[in-house]
């Protein structure tokens, strides 16, 4: 089962970049981040020609997140439980069901700047319902994994500048200590797994020939139950994408499982 996610940066702008992704790369699953959109608004029927189940929790103009699966989905659910009062569109998890049954939770975490401020603070915030979330899947001792976009630089040599990011909420100490709480549950970092050293990013700015310089950032990321760790084949980033042609500024990260 090849799974991978990505942040479209907005559904519509982006679809025909989207369906020829899909066309050509072919994921048995794909998890989107950023489509920005109402479901109604989403462009299902493009995407179901091409085979996929359509799972979306969308907001106007923002957020918003979706699952696109070959296989059938089961027990769909929307929103990070732990705050009722949350209205942004974040989360979304579903059980793709292959040869084995795999819960995919797809996410796209606060980006929590300006920092220090009311933003990050619904970041950290975020990420203790996560912790929380995640402990229940472990707890469930079932496949499963949590996909997206973190905006979280892990350590230093997921950023070609990481000096550049030192105040930034997405690197800030506070917001890698909360992503340590999580990982140190007991997840497998997938690509990390199976790939280290520098040099390895998921999103370059537009600006400033960033791509052209590889002074990029990784902060898409599947963390990976114990259960799930163990069908993990490979990971890998589709840089590539971003050379073809720009659908996002971020590029798909991809995992294959035994499943």
């Amino acid at each position: 089962m090849k799974i991978a996610t990505f942040n479209i940066n907005g559904v519509k702008a982006r679809i025909d970049g989207l369906l020829h992704w899909l066309q050509d790369s072919a994921p048995d699953v794909a998890i989107l981040q950023e489509i920005k959109s109402v479901d109604e608004g989403f462009p299902r029927d493009l995407i179901a020609d091409l085979g996929y189940n359509v799972e979306t929790h969308g907001q106007k103009g923002f957020n918003g997140v979706a699952i696109l699966s070959k296989l059938p989905l089961e027990d769909v659910s929307r929103g990070l439980p732990g705050d009722d009062t949350d209205e942004q569109a974040r989360w979304i998890e579903a059980t793709v069901v292959g040869e084995k049954a795999v819960k995919i939770c797809g996410l796209y975490l606060p980006n929590g700047n300006p920092a220090p401020g009311p933003k990050y603070d619904y970041k950290l915030a975020w990420m203790e319902r996560l912790r929380a979330r995640a402990q229940a899947l472990l707890a469930s001792e079932m496949p499963a994994l949590m996909a997206g976009d973190y905006n979280i630089i892990p350590q230093a040599e997921d950023a070609a500048r990481p000096k550049a990011w030192r105040d930034d909420a997405l690197f800030r100490l506070d917001s890698r200590a909360a992503w340590r709480r999580v990982q140190n549950l007991g997840f497998t970092e997938a690509f990390r797994a199976r790939t280290h050293g520098g040099g390895h990013y998921s999103f370059w700015d537009y600006q400033a020939g960033a791509f052209d310089k590889n002074d990029g950032i990784r902060i898409d990321h599947f963390l990976l139950t114990p259960q799930c760790a163990d069908l993990l084949s490979d990971c890998w980033i589709e840089k590539d994408l971003r050379a073809r042609e720009k659908p996002s500024d971020h590029v798909p990260v991809w995992v294959d499982l035994a499943a």
